[in-house]
Formats: structure tokens, sequence, C-alpha cells
């Protein structure tokens, strides 16, 4: 089994940096996650003391808090600023630019369009900085369906298809009196896309590596699977079937922005003893 890796996969600027600040900050704890990938979530709390905490009513005075690569609601960080705790920001600034344009925009009075999924924590955050009610689209067809005012600012999600944006963008432009439109979507992002559309062209099965919860993750399966129907998504290498490989001669492999590469590593070497 001949077996090929992205030109551009895994880690991320972002991700690496919230990483290096977690085991520099040990005994801590994150609201939510700070990243979606599950095992190295647990690696950083067995290794480095860094615990996982949801609700901002239950963080103690004392505790070092570290806020997740994608960021938390305006409120959130408000109230963390009232209580005794050390704040480390590891929000990826590819997150913060769009909260930082929601908030000037929708203060000039512009209605905000934020293309991306509302249950996304990365969302839920940008939203927040809206002084007024931001609409929130997932696709051109809930747009469509929506209230769209003459004065608007588009932003998205960072993990999102840039094609998907450019149809949202196009509809806007032609629907509006005004259109601000700013493309959020990260670089490395779209690196790890465009290289996981070239590698499902080549290759009989792919196979993408992440947090089953992660969105740029599912994002890389859902383009590999435009090419390559026998695409599949892993957290790690336990989750590899043998079927998936008989009679295949090319496997490639990618890899979220979430993905270490010690996960990676393994997810390969057990691919070739299959």
């Amino acid at each position: 089994m001949e077996i090929k890796l992205a030109k551009k996969y895994g880690f991320c600027f972002g991700v690496k940096r919230a990483i290096q600040i977690a085991e520099k900050t040990k005994n801590s704890i994150t609201l939510g996650p700070l990243i979606h990938n599950p095992k190295e979530i647990s690696r950083l709390q067995m290794k480095f003391g860094v615990k996982v905490e949801e609700n901002t009513q239950t963080i103690k005075n004392g505790q070092n808090v570290i806020i997740r690569t994608h960021g938390i609601p305006k409120d959130d960080l408000k109230y963390l600023k009232t209580k005794d705790v050390q704040i480390t920001d590891a929000t990826c600034p590819y997150v913060t630019k769009p909260q930082e344009i929601v908030e000037s925009m929708s203060e000039e009075g512009y209605q905000i369009i934020i293309f991306g999924d509302k249950t996304h924590p990365e969302v839920k955050g940008v939203m927040s900085y809206s002084i007024t009610d931001p609409i929130v689209v997932s696709s051109l067809e809930e747009l469509k369906e929506a209230k769209i005012k003459k004065k608007i600012a588009l932003v998205s999600q960072t993990t999102k298809q840039a094609e998907n944006l450019l149809k949202i963008a196009s509809y806007l432009i032609t629907h509006c009196y005004e259109a601000r439109i700013f493309n959020t979507i990260c670089n490395a992002t779209s690196d790890n896309q465009e290289s996981a559309r070239e590698l499902s062209k080549e290759v009989d099965v792919m196979i993408v590596v992440g947090g089953k919860t992660s969105s740029n993750t599912k994002q890389l399966l859902n383009i590999a699977l435009q090419n390559c129907p026998d695409s599949y998504l892993v957290e790690d290498e336990n989750d590899l079937c043998k079927e998936w490989f008989k009679d295949k001669n090319v496997c490639g492999i990618t890899a979220g922005a979430s993905t270490p590469d010690w996960i990676i590593d393994k997810v390969k070497e057990k691919i070739q003893s299959l």
C-alpha cells in the first residue's frame, strides 16, 4: 500500500500557539475544549493538568484560565475579568479578526451576516460582538430565506470553504445597496483544503484524521468525498477498518488543523501494517 500525505495538513499556527500556552500554564483550566481534538485534550490533562470547564460561573478565584482557540462570548470574557483569576487569551488571531469586524460594522449600522454554523463556539463568540442580532447562515439557500437589509457586512467562520463564501457574497452584492465583504477564512484552512482536494484526485482511498466535532476536519472530509468516494474520518488509528483498504493501491492522508503529528504518525503506521 502506497501512502501519500497531503502537501499541507495538521496543526495550524493558532492551534500550535494554543498548545504551547497550555503546556506552559500547568494546572490551568480552559473554557470549553482548547481545540476540537479529544485525544490532544486528554494529553494536556494527563501531562500538564489542563482541565476543561464549560461554565464560567463555577470558576473560582485564584485559578488560571485559558481562553480557547475559538474564543468565547463577549459577556463571558467580561464576567471573567470581574473575578480574581489569571486570564491567558489563546484565541486564534484569525478568530479575533471577525470579532473586531462584527463589533465595528454593527456600531456603524450595518446588518451583520455570518457564514457559519450557529452552534459552533467560534460563531457563538463572533455573534456576541454584534450590537444588533446578527443573521447566521450555513448555506446560500438559508440566506435566500432570511430578511436582508440594504446595508450589510459579511464575515465567515474561519474554517468554511472559500467557494461557498463567494456564492453568498455574490448574492448579497446583487441584492443589497451596500455590501461590505470580509474574507475571514483562515489561510491555513484554505491551504489544507486545496491540498486535500488535489490529493483526493490521486488516490484510491482517503483518510482524514481529526476530531469528529472539528469543523475544519469535516470540511476536509467533504472535499475528499467529492473526488474519492472511499474517504473516511478517523480520530486515531483505532478507528481504521481493514476493509477500507481491500483492493486499494494508494492511500492518501490529510489531517485537520487540531490534529497533532503523534496521532497522524500512529494512523500512518497502522495503515502500513494492514
